[in-house]
């Protein structure tokens, strides 16, 4: 019965079928009407069919379910008996992936684990697939981390794994993909599976990425992150896409223990008298063109509204390329290739990672060091090497610029140098995980270098806003 006391079944003898059409459930047998109360169902006058987008399955279901409403569901596009994949590796589980699983089968199996990098989350994944016992799809950012989950779980369960990305179009019961193939495909592969865990899920809220969510009937979902809160305030829509954080730990309450023992060090370095000139004098016509055009940059929309009105002028152009020069002048300061040089003398026998944000300055130390580097310009291959070099101690030293912050495997690196970054407080956390994977008695150091009295003192403060600080 609907929720207003009538029969929403047109033809009482048949029950209402559920079928999966791109992305969406159409329910069949309902009176023309708007839906007749059932969860997330509208009637498509288009088509003249009653249908809810895909991620509405499950309350649709327990909907009818509860009140006794017979059904014939197709929609499913695999079987309702329990798959028994069971994990072939013997590996003990650490006592914080025990607890996220239990916290994410008591939420009903929906819901995002938030654990620091290094503490294994994709053991807790592996966890989940068998408990849950469904076809399940991996969604991952990166082709580099689909080519990690692709051996783990091969090695884990023992089973062919399906890849669907980087050329691969191979969908197996366990499968693995990216972001930008999953939006891609889910409207004919929604029906497929029972169970999608969206790693670093922090990516899955927005209009295109999202769709994997929305256009999937899986009704078991885990997202696994260790920075879940982003500066659009997207994360909220994680509640609606995955289900709510059911389980959460900190670095603070890892290290030592399951993660390794860190410091974090800021250091300083100045502007000579030349560079400090030409930056206030920079910085002055930037911001002089910012307060008279009535920009507030605390503004979400400061920005954009900065750069339309900066190409629109020549008192524009010129303030957009003071802008730039300032901004080089602190985050790439001469003073701080200098300071490398005496860590790299410091640490040298140890495994160094060198953060950087952008490009130019990381092809700088590169000639300077003769050390390899990483950026979106570094084909798979010879980044795969580089990495695996990185990993044997025969490249004690790497430097990159944002391309290593999240979703790489460098459990030796012990020491980081941020040479400059975003604002981001999820890129500063990121850029320390990377050296804070277990490995013996390891000790690790991250030292922040920054440019005094310039703006970039003002970020740092910022991007240091986490636990993870508290108290270094």
């Amino acid at each position: 019965m609907s929720a207003g006391g009538t029969n929403p079944v047109e033809d009482e003898s048949r029950p209402l079928r559920l079928a999966f059409d791109r992305g969406t459930v159409v329910v069949e047998g309902l009176a023309e009407g708007d839906g007749a109360g059932l969860p997330g169902v509208r009637f498509d006058p288009r088509t003249k069919t009653h249908r809810a987008e895909a991620i509405w399955y499950r309350p649709l279901v327990e909907h009818l379910r509860g009140r006794k409403i017979a059904y014939e569901d197709d929609a499913r596009g695999y079987g309702p008996t329990q798959t028994p994949w069971k994990i072939q590796v013997a590996k003990e589980a650490f006592p914080h992936q025990v607890e996220g699983l239990a916290a994410w089968w008591k939420a009903g199996g929906r819901g995002v684990v938030v654990l620091p990098t290094g503490t294994g989350k994709t053991h807790l994944a592996n966890m989940a697939i068998e408990k849950a016992g469904r076809p399940t799809l991996i969604v991952t950012p990166t082709i580099d981390l689909m080519n990690q989950w692709y051996d783990e779980l091969s090695l884990s369960f023992g089973v062919e794994i399906g890849l669907l990305g980087g050329g691969y179009n191979d969908v197996q019961p366990i499968t693995v993909t990216t972001y930008d193939s999953a939006y891609i495909n889910m409207e004919r592969l929604g029906d497929r599976f029972g169970l999608i865990v969206f790693d670093e899920c922090h990516h899955l809220p927005g209009a295109t990425y999202g769709l994997s969510a929305v256009a999937a009937i899986a009704p078991f979902r885990l997202g696994l992150t260790a920075t879940p809160e982003r500066a659009d305030n997207a994360h909220t829509h994680l509640d609606q896409l995955i289900g709510p954080i059911v389980y959460r730990r900190e670095i603070t309450q890892l290290r030592g223990q399951f993660l390794a023992d860190y410091q974090t060090i800021p250091l300083y370095v100045s502007l000579s008298e030349e560079e400090r000139q030409r930056y206030e004098e920079a910085r002055e016509c930037y911001r002089a063109f910012v307060s008279g055009s009535g920009i507030d940059m605390r503004r979400p929309d400061g920005w954009s509204r900065f750069l339309f009105l900066a190409f629109r002028s020549p008192e524009g152009r010129e303030a957009f390329r003071a802008y730039r020069e300032q901004r080089e002048l602190a985050l790439a300061a001469p003073a701080k290739l200098k300071l490398l040089e005496k860590l790299l003398d410091r640490h040298n026998h140890d495994r160094v990672l060198i953060f950087t944000h952008d490009n130019a300055t990381v092809y700088t130390i590169a000639r300077r060091f003769l050390v390899p580097v990483i950026t979106h310009q570094t084909k798979t291959k010879e980044r795969r090497e580089i990495l695996l070099r990185f990993n044997t101690g025969d490249y004690p030293i790497v430097a990159t610029s944002k391309v290593l912050n999240e979703g790489v495997n460098v459990p030796e690196a012990n020491v980081a140098i941020i040479l400059s970054g975003s604002g981001s407080v999820r890129e500063h956390v990121q850029r320390l995980g990377r050296i804070l994977r277990k490995s013996g008695d390891k000790q690790a150091v991250l030292y922040e270098v920054v440019t005094k009295g310039t703006v970039e003192e003002y970020t740092s403060n910022r991007r240091r806003q986490h636990s993870a600080y508290d108290g270094e």
